[in-house]
């Protein structure tokens, strides 16, 4: 401690002034005192007040001159203390602080050199700024893009799980919507028997608008789009003006940004986003946005299509094994016509199990899809090789029966409900036990079209579950059972 308190190395630059001022004032003041004693006092015949005189003053003259030699270190010594508080400040922070360059010497080089180096370090903080707002920037997109990803491959999904197209779409349509941030979006699709556009699918638009809004050949709107040109219309492009103003009148949108969809080379959609801002801009990536979403929902149409066209090429249903509706209806209506002209007999069944949404319930999906097979093998090995059967429902069954009228039909029918009804008698849960009820129809005594006789037989079986179920009719008057 002792040694702390002589130690000038934690001292203040004040305290080492003062501690110099009194060494300088020592040096000549003893300097003075050796001089007068030595030469002046010996020498000279002055009194004593005379000597007294010329030894104050000379006392006086060491210390105005300690006193100069004290200012001048002084001054020194308070540049170097301003400085330091300077720096003190740019070392909190305060990078915009410059140091007053006043004189040419060690000191003020100094200065000049913690200038360029508060410079330098402003620069850098600039260029650091700059990277972080850039990194900001990309950060951000990359987080769109993401987001973009994430909708595409939630849509994407959705068309391999091979979900319906109006749930794709309509998932798309919100997803653009929420990516675009527009106030409508919107899918004109294009039907092919009426050679027309309508709303397939929207988001943010008015349901009576949509469903009243179709695009007719005769239209300028029409022709505009499908020679596969985009619509874009906002303060710097604009629409022909018979074109917009159809738009308008359709849409009632300021501003649209819409892309059309191509199968073929032939426009088959078009999706679209709008909003009713004035002096409004697409951005270029609103439009690549856009885009991306336009082939994602031209993906979606196709595997439709490709879907419906599968449908009606497959004749058998994948569970059963027995012909699917589209079958049945087609070769009923063949039947039909060769009934006609050689005039025989053609007999339709259509058979409904009874409460099997509430098997389904109580059993589960496994259950029941083992009763649907268990029903269907009966019926198959119930009819001759020329009879056609199917599963036109999801508990639904169909019995084509050439060459055979409704009295004979009705007997077949019967046996086939007798033989489900005794398969599932041994039963010991009641809730187990399955039976059926149907209606027959024959040509031409209930139609010469195969929807009349389809139509005929599901009226008498939905009869005959009202008259008590495990039933089948031929007739509204003559139940057999």
């Amino acid at each position: 401690m002792a040694k702390n308190k002589l130690s000038l190395a934690s001292r203040s630059l004040n305290y080492k002034l003062k501690i110099a001022f009194y060494l300088m004032s020592i040096l000549p003041l003893l300097v003075c005192i050796y001089l007068v004693a030595n030469y002046i006092l010996p020498h000279t015949d002055l009194k004593w007040d005379a000597n007294i005189v010329t030894l104050t003053t000379i006392i006086l003259l060491s210390v105005v001159v300690s006193i100069l030699g004290l200012l001048v270190v002084k001054e020194v010594f308070d540049r170097i203390t301003s400085m330091t508080s300077e720096v003190r400040l740019i070392a909190a922070g305060d990078i915009g602080r410059r140091l007053k360059i006043e004189q040419d010497d060690e000191v003020d080089a100094l200065g000049d050199a913690l200038n360029q180096v508060t410079h330098r370090i402003r620069n850098n903080m600039e260029e650091l700024k700059s990277y972080s707002e850039k990194t900001t920037e990309i950060n951000l997109e990359i987080q769109e893009r993401v987001v973009v990803l994430s909708s595409l491959l939630q849509i994407s999904s959705l068309i391999s799980q091979g979900a319906k197209l109006e749930d794709v779409l309509d998932l798309g349509m919100e997803k653009v919507r929420f990516l675009v941030k527009s106030d409508v979006v919107y899918l004109l699709l294009r039907d092919e028997k009426q050679d027309i556009f309508y709303v397939k699918a929207s988001a943010g638009m008015d349901k009576e608008q949509s469903q009243k809004l179709t695009i007719r050949p005769k239209e300028d709107l029409f022709n505009f789009i499908n020679t596969n040109k985009s619509l874009i219309s906002d303060r710097d492009n604009a629409l022909p003006e018979k074109v917009s103003a159809s738009f308008y009148e359709k849409f009632r949108l300021k501003n649209t940004l819409a892309l059309s969809v191509s199968l073929s080379g032939k426009v088959i959609a078009v999706l679209g986003i709008g909003n009713g801002k004035e002096s409004f801009i697409y951005r270029k990536e609103e439009m690549e946005l856009l885009d991306i979403f336009a082939k994602q929902i031209t993906i979606a149409i196709e595997n439709d299509i490709l879907i419906h066209r599968l449908e009606k090429l497959e004749i058998k249903d994948t569970l059963t094994g027995l012909y699917n509706e589209t079958f049945i209806r087609n070769r009923l209506q063949e039947e039909i016509k060769r009934a006609i002209t050689y005039q025989r007999p053609c007999a339709f069944i259509l058979l409904n199990i009874d409460n099997f949404k509430i098997f389904h319930q109580n059993f589960g999906q496994e259950q029941s899809d083992a009763i649907l097979k268990k029903i269907a093998y009966l019926i198959r090995n119930s009819v001759t090789e020329i009879d056609r059967v199917g599963r036109i429902n999801i508990d639904e069954f169909a019995i084509l029966l050439p060459e055979k009228n409704k009295r004979r039909a009705q007997e077949i029918a019967d046996d086939i409900r007798k033989k489900i009804e005794f398969s599932f008698s041994e039963e010991a849960d009641s809730a187990r036990k399955v039976t059926v009820s149907g209606g027959v129809s024959e040509n031409p005594l209930d139609g010469i079209e195969a929807e009349e006789l389809i139509s005929k037989a599901k009226e008498l079986a939905n009869l005959a579950k009202k008259q008590g179920k495990n039933l089948i009719l031929g007739f509204k008057e003559t139940p057999l059972c």
